[in-house]
Order: C-alpha cells, then structure tokens, then sequence
C-alpha cells in the first residue's frame, strides 16, 4: 500500500511540541483572583478598544499581562507557579473576556438603524432581543431597566447551556479524535508555546539558568514591539480625544480607504489597507501557503469584479462608493449568492479530506492488525482527568432537548420550526462537529456547510423574524478539540479546566453587564467617538436584513440577492478550483485559502498579513529554520501583551476623565 502523502508544512508544527507523561490540576485561588482582576481591570478596556478600532487583541494581551503579574508576585512570595496552573490562569484570564453581553450594544443599535426601520423588520423583533423602540430605556441609554430582562434572561441561558454544550462536548470529540483516532492536530502547538514561555520564566532558579530560556526573552522582544506600536496606534488617538476632545491619529482606523480614489481603474473594487502592525506578524504566525491562499483570493476579486461590473451582473455600484458600501452593494448583486455557492465548495472538500483519510485509517489498521491493534475509546493517559462516556452523551441530549423545548415555547411550538430544530440538534449538529473535529486534527481547518440554519428557517414556512433570534441548538463542538489538546500538551488536568468555568460564570456575567451598561451611558454606540463602530456597525445591519426579510413572507432584499444560478456557479467553480488544485499536489492550506478568497475577500487586513507571511518565509525561516516556527507564536504572544498594557493605560485615562463630575462653579 502506498505511503500517504505528507504536507511538509503542517509536518512542521506537528513537531514542535509533544505530550508530557504526567498532568496536574491547574485550578486553585490564585487563578479565580487572576479572573477577578480582568473583569475589573480588563473587561472595560477590551469593550472600549473593540468599539474604536474593531480590535479584539486585548483579550489576548489581558491573558499575558494576568499571566505576568503572577507570575511576578508568586516569585516575590518565593513560589513557584506550575505550567497547569499558569495554563489554567491563562485560560481563566481569556474566558473571563468573554463578554456574554456584549451583544447588547449591538441590539439597541440595531432595532433602531435605518436598515430595521426601512425594511419593517425593527417593528417585528421579538422582547427577548431588544425592547420596543419607544422603551425609556434607549434615551436613559441604560440596560439595567424592567424592558431589558426578557433580554437579559435570554443572554444568561444561552451563556450557562452554550458553554456546558461546548465543553463536555468538545470534550468527548477530542477523546475521539485524539485518543481513538491518534490525530496530531497541528495547529495545537501555535497555542500553547507562550504559556511554556512563561513557565520557563517562572521555573528560572538563577541567572545562569535563565540564559538558556529562550521563550523569556522572545516573549519580551513582542512585548517592546506591542508597547512602542500600540503607543502610536492607540494611544496617542486615545489619550487626545478624550483630553482634548479631538483625537490625534497617525494611522487611520480602522483602515485606510482608497476605493473612492481606485473606482475610476477598477470598477467595484473595495481598495484600503489596515496599519495594524498586528497583522504582519499574525501573517508569520499562520502558515505560509494559508496567506498566500488569501491573497490570490483577494487579487482574484481585482480581475473578477470589474469583469462582473462591464457585463451588468455588478450594476448597483457606481464610481465614487467607498469601501462599506461597495462591498454591500457586491453582497447584493452577486456576491452573496456566490460565496454560498464557494461555502459549499469548501464544505465538500472538507468532508472529502475527511471521509478519505478514514477510509486511509481502516485500510491502515486492516493491514497491520497483526502487529498495531485498533484502539479503544478507553486507551487515554494515566491523570488526565477524563469522565466516562455515558455522561457526555447524557450532557448532549439534555442540553439539545431544553433548547428545542425552550424554542418551541417562544415559536408557540410551530411545526415547521420544531421539525427544524429537532433536525439540527439531533442530526445536524453531531454530524458536523464530528467532522470538524476530524478535520482540525489533520489539517487545523474548521468545515462549516454554509446556510444550513438560514436555509432551514426559510423552508419551516415561518412568518417574521422572530425565529431568526430562537436559541437553536446548532452548534460546530469540533473546534473545542484544539483546546482539548493544548490543555494535554501542556500537562494540565481537564478537571481543573472544568473547575475554572464554573468558578467562572458569575464573574463573567456580572463584569459584561456592568461595563456594557457603563460604556453606553458615556456616549451613544456608534457614535463618531467610535469610528470602528460607526464606520463598520451600518454594513453589518445592512447585510443582517437580506437575511432577516426572508421570513417577512413579502417582498424582500432576499429576493434580489439570493440567486440559485450564482450559487450553482459558486460552488461547481470553487469546486473545480479545489479539484484541480489537489490533483496538482497543492499544499492544502494553500487550496483552502485560494476557494476562500473568491467570496469577495477584503484588502485591508490580508495585504500586510501576507507581507508578513513572506518575511517569516523568506527571511526569518531561512535563518532559523524549524526554531521560527517556535519562536513566532511567542512574539505574537509578546505584541499582544505589550499592546494589551498600552491601550490598558490609554482607556483608563479615557474612563476617568469622562467619569468624573464637573463642579457647578
């Protein structure tokens, strides 16, 4: 039989981490005290930063400053923080960014935005998404009001049975993966490689020792490159809006915008660039071909759309649109048939990948059963802290049955719905997650078949949007196995893992409301305060109610941008791309990256990701060989903690100079 073939790439992160022989259980105080003072110090500043510059790296960097902290106080005390116990802080510090209630800025935006009211779905949106437009609570700008409690109630639900499905579940997929099926994950090791930095640091016993850690001191070098960019990325603006009211920006955010300019040379062409530093080096920490997939896809739209523009299909835009518009425009006309259509694609490639290698798997075992017998679902190390499999199954249907119930309630139990519902919580969901987890552990891709819960909603017969907002139990578990594996990389128990999320859960809930309510009390969300918001919050409404009209059982924006004919193509054609691609011997990040890209790929964050992507290559790589594969997730690590500490200051400045109360004389 022959050898399968190996993707040299993914072989590269397969070997930069193994799994120790022995686990410990990282959950104690220290940790719980580490989830409180993110809550109180962090929460706030990764809600602010995510409204102005749409950046989500905070909750990344608050892990690593927690992390760092504790470490330091630990040493002063004259202890010694255990790699389990720094992973579970790291953990604990990330999940408590969770922000469960986030979304409530996002609804009292929505049931007013101009997209809503125009087309009559503001008017139909359920009490357990947002109160009625004329609630007093909109011009208190406040979510501690009677209106808000259907809400509140549903956010806290959704929370409590969202993250029990996810991890008892993701739990039992990786056992699976892992353990039954001996998969390598080769994404994991990206993960877990700046927890064993700080490990390493924190095991330091004398300066000689310290010499030979590595990890320590590339974690600093990103750590100087975060405080010095975020400095004048973030800062700066920052620091002067709030003092003198007009902030100071060297780097637009969140983009620059050339399209207005570029229009007139390539016909509906959404043109700009992110400043972000971040960005290149999240382009080196990616796999390279996985960027270079990006690209083409992104250079693809460049000779597409203007195509598409000459021929008619493309004719609501017009010269002089700007980036937001233009891409909404495209969703309209073309694209957002299309991208379904390539969606598709990419889901049957991924199940292909899948279904091939089982059949590898079975062809593998039956030819050395002599020697290799097949393993069993109960072959997992010694300490690891596993539970018995008939729990898990006991979780997935007690969780699946009290969604479809508390659904059917809401839908007053609509036949249609409920059909739906027990589809993808019984059938759906299973299948899915299975394959993804399967997928993640060969190759580190995520497979999702596009508009399965949209195009099951449409065909239940429904009338309105309330079912749009119904707490289905759809869910893709397989991306929890990455996780799974990382915990196991780094030694730690997964009962202390399990420990940490109930710990957890009044923390988190308690902090998101808090500093949500906080933060719009301040200031309208989006406001002209919040450029990210106010620039990027309006496209986002817009393209949420092609969807919504769908179910008004009228005339909709639906009718004009779905189109079976341009899914048919975007699929047979995305198809073929990935066909001829793997016939060719295409790396498969490579593959994935171009059938991605066709669906109207954005400039503005995969332009210096790829710039990124070729300095790691070919410099970086060619002078550290396999060790750059180490060290990058480590930088990464490092600029996400320097910019977390720097716009940390900047929003604290921010908070207390519109918190405090001016004097009447």
């Amino acid at each position: 039989m022959a050898e399968p073939k190996i993707d040299k790439e993914l072989e590269e992160f397969r070997q930069v981490m193994e799994v120790p022989s022995t686990f410990e259980d990282g959950f104690n105080w220290t940790s719980l005290l580490g989830a409180v003072f993110v809550a109180l110090l962090m929460v706030p500043g990764a809600i602010y930063m995510g409204l102005l510059a749409g950046i989500d790296s905070i909750g990344s960097a608050s892990q690593w400053v927690t992390v760092i902290l504790f470490i330091e106080v630990a040493k002063r005390a004259q202890k010694t923080l255990k790699r389990a116990e720094i992973f579970v802080l790291f953990f604990m510090a990330g999940s408590a960014m969770g922000l469960p209630f986030n979304g409530l800025l996002w609804n009292q935006f929505f049931i007013r935005s101009d997209a809503a009211i125009a087309t009559g779905i503001a008017a139909d949106l359920p009490v357990w998404f947002a109160p009625a437009v004329d609630s007093a609570s909109y011009s208190l700008r406040t979510f501690f009001h009677l209106d808000w409690l259907p809400v509140i109630g549903m956010v806290i639900f959704g929370t409590f049975f969202g993250t029990l499905s996810s991890t008892i579940l993701g739990y039992g997929l990786f056992r699976v993966a892992s353990d039954v099926e001996k998969l390598p994950f080769p994404m994991a090791p990206i993960g877990a490689q700046g927890v064993m930095a700080l490990a390493e640091d924190a095991d330091e016993k004398d300066l000689q020792q310290s010499e030979g850690k590595w990890r320590w001191r590339v974690f600093s070098i990103g750590g100087a490159l975060g405080l010095a960019f975020g400095a004048v990325y973030l800062l700066l603006p920052t620091l002067t809006g709030a003092l003198t009211g007009e902030p100071i920006t060297i780097f637009p955010i969140p983009f620059s915008d050339f399209t207005p300019q570029t229009g007139n040379y390539l016909s509906a062409v959404a043109t700009g660039i992110s400043w972000d530093f971040g960005n290149i080096i999240f382009g080196m920490v990616l796999p390279f071909f996985a960027m270079v997939g990006a690209f083409v896809g992104l250079m693809s739209t460049f000779i597409i759309n203007p195509i598409l523009y000459n021929v008619g299909i493309l004719q609501s835009w017009t010269p002089g649109e700007n980036t937001i518009s233009t891409i909404y425009l495209n969703n309209v006309d073309f694209f957002f048939s299309f991208h379904i259509g390539i969606a598709i694609a990419i889901a049957i490639g991924g199940l292909w990948q899948v279904f091939k290698s089982i059949y590898g798997s079975r062809q593998a075992r039956k030819a050395s059963s002599a020697t290799l017998p097949r393993p069993s679902a109960g072959a997992v190390p010694e300490g690891r802290g596993d539970i018995p499999t008939w729990l898990i199954v006991l979780v997935y249907f007690a969780v699946t049955l009290t969604y479809i119930l508390v659904s059917g309630w809401l839908i007053d139990w609509h036949r249609g719905v409920m059909i739906v519902l027990l589809f993808l919580g019984f059938i759906y969901t299973p299948l899915i997650s299975y394959v993804t987890a399967r997928l993640e552990g060969m190759v580190g891709q995520v497979v999702e078949v596009p508009f399965i819960r949209e195009a099951a909603l449409i065909l239940s017969g429904y009338s309105g949007v309330a079912v749009w907002f119904l707490p289905i139990p759809m869910a893709n578990y397989g991306s929890m196995t990455v996780f799974y594996r990382q915990c196991e990389l780094t030694g730690t128990k997964f009962t202390g893992i399990w420990k940490t999320q109930v710990a957890l859960f009044p923390i988190i809930l308690i902090s998101s409301i808090f500093f949500m309510n906080f933060i719009w009390s301040l200031n309208e969300v989006p406001s002209a305060v919040y450029p990210f918001a106010d620039e990027m919050w309006k496209l986002h409404a817009e393209n949420a109610c092609i969807m919504f009209s769908s179910t008004l059982g009228e005339y909709s924006i639906f009718e004009d941008a779905f189109r079976f004919t341009y899914i048919l193509s975007g699929t047979l054609f995305g198809g073929l791309l990935f066909g001829v691609m793997s016939l060719l011997g295409a790396p498969v990040l490579l593959t994935y990256g171009v059938v991605r890209g066709l669906g109207q790929t954005t400039p503005h964050a995969v332009i210096p990701q790829f710039i990124g992507a070729l300095i790691g290559r070919y410099y970086f790589k060619r002078k550290l060989g396999l060790r750059w594969r180490q060290y990058i997730p480590v930088v990464s690590a490092g600029f996400a903690c320097g910019m977390g500490l720097i716009t940390t200051v900047g929003v604290g400045i921010t908070f207390l100079s519109k918190a405090a109360l001016p004097l009447p004389f």
